[in-house]
């Protein structure tokens, strides 16, 4: 199964065992994090609903990319500068591909009781009589 994912403004088909390097993300080497901006799923040549897909990778390292070099010049003036800069990236493994796990619901012990105590009803009606008085507006 391979996913179309979206992270640090760029886009990337990935698959299970892929190694990519992204834009710096957050994190130490070895942990794994999940990539949720998912666009497009599918498996072979068969397109499949992207909602719901998850895809999990592991931080092999944080490193910076090659240098790419930022020279100006400008003509008969003598001027010239050049620069320097290395990219931060984060290199990943894809570890999978697939629907997120489904957490179950924790079930409720028991429902309220239907009895209300004198002080806890007209605290809860308070707010209400409020909340109308101000979206009527002042009164003059």
């Amino acid at each position: 199964m391979f996913a179309v994912v979206r992270t640090g403004g760029k886009q990337y088909r990935v698959a299970a065992g892929d190694k990519i390097a992204v834009e710096k993300l957050a994190g130490e080497a070895g942990e794994t994090i999940t990539l949720g901006d998912v666009l497009l799923a599918g498996d072979g040549g068969e397109v499949k609903d992207a909602k719901g897909v998850v895809v999990s990778a592991e931080i092999i390292a944080q490193a910076k990319s090659e240098k790419v070099i930022v020279f100006k010049k400008r003509r008969r003036h003598n001027y010239r500068r050049k620069n320097g800069h290395r990219q931060q990236m984060t290199l990943l493994r894809i570890v999978a591909v697939g629907a997120e796990a489904k957490k179950a619901a924790p079930k409720k012990e028991a429902a309220p009781k239907a009895e209300e105590t004198a002080a806890e009803a007209p605290a809860k009606k308070a707010p209400a009589k409020k909340a109308a008085a101000k979206a009527s507006g002042p009164a003059e």
